[in-house]
């Protein structure tokens, strides 16, 4: 076994600046002041195993720049928590722009939104080179909301290229039976869809309703609204680019339910735009319920919380989570960290589930396991363990 986990990165926004600078935080740390990890080892992998071997985006000002400079570039703007990063000696390369970039954003100042390159976009074949001549083991995908037919193009490289794909967006790939099954059949494990963060609005909402659920309090009706000011809410004020995001939130949310609520009961998904919030995002909640003797009752909840970091320790448990299934020689979908890691997999299960399912993933005992830990429906989990293998 190699220590380290080379990755490819396509998106070099904020959540990929939180993660490279997260990447040498925790580099000279301990396991004893390791804050904000939910694993400090992870099948004998520490963060600073993770190296970024080759990176993709579309804007002039990071393309052609190394990217431990390039995640400083506007219109990034998560807080800065490690500004030394070393150079990687790894060059920012031109990707292909398809629906990665929404015409409205033109329209905005240069400091927030994108300012395509002029650069050469390079072909299907041209970017499989790149994954392969690097060494690249697994590909990062993060990618713009909406970003539909460019996710699907970077999904189909990295089955070309025979490396795994991590799916951070709210695109349907690991969800998708036949994306699903073409992973399988190639040999290639595949995480997702649409990251979960730390401790952010999904998983708070998922953890309310369930508790919700599992007190006997019937949810009557509830939203969750959130604003923000990085590109990815001025991005998304194009609400033809939301279907998918929306359906991501709401479904994670029902699925923890119990019932499941009509669409006039429920609302999730990104409400505004707020340039000063910059990458801090605000997210307000509220559930309306009935307990004994059908009495009402509601809670409410305010979350502030910068996006962009909240999401680089999941990510890099995902890393090493999709590293072992390498070493192991596990194939198509990931299901335990894909529930336990994102918004959007192919099977829900409450946090607590999964959290068990992830654990004994990284032991290398959730097939055995699987059987002996029905889900909160009471389905059987062993045609899911049947699933990928050696």
């Amino acid at each position: 076994m190699t220590k380290t986990i080379k990755i490819a990165i396509v998106g070099v926004g904020n959540c990929a600046s939180s993660l490279l600078q997260g990447i040498h935080y925790y580099r000279d740390k301990s396991d004893a002041d390791a804050i904000g990890l939910m694993h400090w080892d992870l099948g004998g992998y520490r963060p600073s195993d993770i190296e970024v071997v080759t990176a993709f985006d579309i804007d002039g000002r990071k393309v052609g720049r190394d990217v431990a400079s390039a995640i400083f570039a506007p219109p990034n703007n998560t807080t800065v928590f490690c500004r030394d990063v070393p150079q990687t000696g790894v060059t920012v390369a031109m990707g292909q722009v398809l629906d990665g970039f929404a015409d409205h954003m033109k329209d905005y100042p240069p400091d927030r939104t994108l300012v395509p390159a002029n650069a050469p976009q390079p072909s299907h074949q041209e970017i499989v080179g790149m994954l392969t001549g690097c060494g690249a083991e697994m590909l990062l995908n993060y990618l713009p909301v909406g970003s539909e037919q460019a996710t699907r193009f970077y999904a189909e490289c990295a089955l070309d290229a025979g490396i795994a794909f991590i799916n951070n967006i709210p695109v349907f790939i690991a969800s998708d039976p036949q994306w699903a099954e073409r992973y399988r059949e190639r040999g290639i494990p595949l995480i997702g869809d649409d990251i979960k963060a730390q401790l952010g609005a999904t998983i708070t909402h998922r953890m309310l309703a369930d508790l919700f659920n599992k007190r006997g309090v019937k949810i009557e009706r509830t939203y969750q609204l959130n604003t923000g000011g990085n590109t990815d809410f001025l991005n998304m004020l194009n609400r033809a680019r939301l279907a998918s995001k929306k359906q991501s939130k709401t479904e994670a949310v029902q699925s923890v339910a119990g019932a499941r609520l009509d669409d006039d009961n429920i609302h999730i998904g990104p409400s505004d735009y707020v340039p000063w919030q910059q990458d801090n995002k605000v997210c307000f909640l509220r559930i309306e319920g009935k307990l004994f003797g059908d009495v009402p009752m509601n809670v409410e909840l305010r979350l502030s919380v910068e996006d962009s970091p909240n999401s680089a320790g999941v990510a890099i448990d995902t890393i090493r989570c999709c590293r072992l299934a390498l070493d192991r020689g596990e194939a198509g979908v990931l299901h335990p960290p894909s529930a336990y890691f994102c918004k959007h997999p192919p099977r829900q299960y409450t946090d607590d589930e999964a959290y068990r399912m992830v654990e004994a993933f990284i032991d290398g005992t959730w097939r055995e396991k699987l059987s002996e830990m029905p889900d909160h429906r009471g389905r059987s989990r062993e045609p899911l363990a049947a699933e990928g293998g050696k």
